[in-house]
């Protein structure tokens, strides 16, 4: 990949698809290209083929999905495997299509199953039952992982896949439906805000994740684009996991919340553990550089920024 080459951001607006747009501009790539969803929808093939057609990237970085927390993912099952698949399905054939030289697909630690053995090995995928709390977004995934290792057996192509940890930072979502960490920077803020008493997480808070920080998730994403070709999946990680218990405490006391944590046992908590074997990636010469509790200081100053911007419209 060429400082001049042309490079198709897939999902530059998202958490992870901005991450990799920052860091590209960063190092001086100067050949970015991007839309937004409203200027081409991925769902839509005729759309897609007529943009490659167009534009005929050389790389491209497919960061695009529907992507939620555990509360989403269990009310929305049709919508995250079907949309997932058929943005996916779009950009990869459309790749294949018009000569992109290498691809790289975002996909996700929940492919693993549930029970996995740990730390999860890439060969793990598919040894077991998937967590019925993101069936329908894993099914995606896998499909879409094992897409680029067929095209790439069938016709020789560079389509690479990997697997993150939770991520989170910049550009995250705040709401109902976000992941782990940034519903708890949201609740937590809130509850000192309104000098609640009590914050209520969801499950036992003994479930353990692992969680990186999106830059160095997408400086892992432009090393592997540099320099990994293998028809394999590789895993993307921090190295470490914590409990939710241990994570609501430390966010607490990022934020300033100083009352009362419970953990609600009726509530669904989905894997009981996911921490990635990041050995194949870290033998390759890469190391994350953000601690978690410097990355959930970044996330909470991002989080209070967008207050201050949606505060004085």
């Amino acid at each position: 990949m060429e400082k001049n080459s042309k490079i198709y951001v897939c999902g530059h607006t998202g958490l992870v698809g901005s991450s990799i747009l920052r860091a590209l501009q960063k190092a001086n790539y100067s050949n970015i290209i991007y839309r937004t969803s409203k200027q081409l929808d991925l769902t839509i093939q005729a759309d897609v083929d007529q943009f490659f057609a167009i534009e005929k990237p050389d790389f491209v970085f497919l960061a695009a999905a529907a992507v939620g927390g555990i509360q989403k993912n269990i009310e929305q099952p049709d919508h995250m495997l079907l949309v997932n698949l058929k943005i996916q399905n779009n950009v990869i054939e459309s790749s294949y299509r018009y000569g992109v030289r290498k691809l790289l697909f975002l996909g996700s630690s929940c492919v693993y199953p549930r029970l996995c053995k740990q730390p999860m090995k890439e060969e793990y995928i598919l040894t077991g039952a998937f967590e019925p709390t993101n069936e329908g977004y894993a099914i995606a995934k896998v499909a879409g992982l094992r897409l680029c290792e067929f095209f790439n057996q069938q016709y020789g192509t560079q389509y690479i896949s990997i697997m993150p940890c939770n991520l989170y930072g910049e550009n995250d979502h705040y709401d109902e439906n976000s992941h782990v960490l940034s519903s708890l920077i949201k609740k937590f803020y809130e509850a000192k805000l309104y000098n609640c008493n009590e914050v209520v997480v969801w499950g036992s808070g003994n479930q353990k994740r692992e969680f990186l920080y999106v830059d160095d998730a997408a400086d892992a994403a432009i090393f592997l684009m540099l320099n990994y070709s293998e028809n394999q999946i590789i895993n993307v990680g921090y190295g470490a996991d914590i409990t939710i218990h241990d994570l609501s405490h430390l966010i607490a006391n990022i934020v300033g919340y100083t009352g009362k944590i419970t953990f609600d046992l009726l509530k669904p908590e989905g894997m009981p553990q996911k921490l990635l074997d990041i050995s194949k990636l870290t033998s390759m010469g890469w190391k994350r550089k953000i601690t978690l509790a410097e990355g959930i200081r970044r996330t909470f100053d991002d989080y209070i920024s967008k207050l201050s911007v949606v505060s004085q419209k």
